[in-house]
């Protein structure tokens, strides 16, 4: 079951963040009626799967690749990512990284500053047990200005 993926997080009833799914994971993401994988690992991990782009595609999902170094996430990065989701919006979306890190940073500017929700619903439960350190903690410090993003979607 696509529960069992690496720090799975179901954050809303569309989106669900997680660490590097498996093969055989990628396989029930689809059963679970996901339509779209972001992932945001870079491609030389030893646990990326070179070819998930295919196997997402062999199911009919869409699949983008966003890789973001782990440790220079950069305001362009947050700004292509924001605007991927937003692309998304409605759809059923599963984001990844490798250990649901970089997806849950990610995500935070996506729920707080295009979705507009509230801060603690926007904050993932990961952030529980990963303290981020003074690169994230200035990541995640962005603001909407810096960003440069239009309104959010809940006010559209």
């Amino acid at each position: 079951m696509h529960t069992d993926v690496t720090n799975f997080i179901q954050n809303t009833s569309l989106i669900a963040s997680s660490g590097q799914p498996t093969r055989e994971q990628l396989g029930a993401i689809s059963a679970a009626g996901y339509e779209a994988v972001v992932n945001l690992a870079m491609p030389n991990h030893e646990l990326a799967i070179a070819d998930e782009g295919a196997i997402v595609a062999g199911w009919g999902g869409r699949y983008l690749h966003l890789p973001v170094p782990f440790d220079n996430p950069s305001v362009d990065d947050a700004k292509l990512f924001c605007h991927t989701m937003r692309g998304l919006h409605g759809k059923k979306v599963w984001v990844h990284c490798i250990l649901n890190y970089r997806a849950s940073a990610f995500l935070y500017h996506y729920f707080s500053k295009v979705e507009g929700l509230p801060e603690a619903v926007a904050r993932s439960e990961m952030f529980d047990t990963w303290q981020p350190d003074n690169v994230w903690q200035a990541f995640l410090a962005l603001t909407r200005a810096q960003l440069d993003l239009s309104p959010n979607l809940s006010s559209t």
